[in-house]
């Protein structure tokens, strides 16, 4: 079954939740998603000082687009930090992270299956 039809609707009355892993100042909004298929469009929060070295390098076998709303992410494999108004399209396979955040930030994803390579 694909994504949920919705209309608009305040996005502060979906629930933040706890992403999975051994992060609890990670949580998410989850906003669309096909359980079958694994797809889905959330609001990633990170509190300030998150760091997600427990969970490891992130590699996952479906596209990610992210656009951070507010504050910076340090890839701590890359050593680079990125700033509100960034934005990443990571096809399957792409390593990233682990992740910090010192001030905290907030992201806008999309996650999606796609036939082709």
């Amino acid at each position: 079954m694909p994504k949920p039809e919705h209309e608009f609707f305040d996005i502060e009355k979906v629930p933040d939740t706890a992403c999975a892993g051994a992060v609890p100042t990670l949580t998410e909004r989850i906003l669309a998603a096909d359980d079958a298929s694994g797809t889905a469009t959330r609001i990633l929060h990170f509190e300030p000082g998150t760091d997600t070295t427990p969970n490891g390098v992130q590699v996952h076998d479906f596209w990610e687009e992210v656009y951070i709303v507010s504050g910076s992410l340090t890839d701590l494999e890359l050593g680079e930090t990125f700033t509100a108004g960034m934005y990443a399209c990571r096809p399957p396979g792409m390593r990233h992270g682990p992740w910090r955040s010192d001030e905290g930030c907030t992201t806008f994803e999309v996650r999606y299956r796609t036939d082709g390579p």
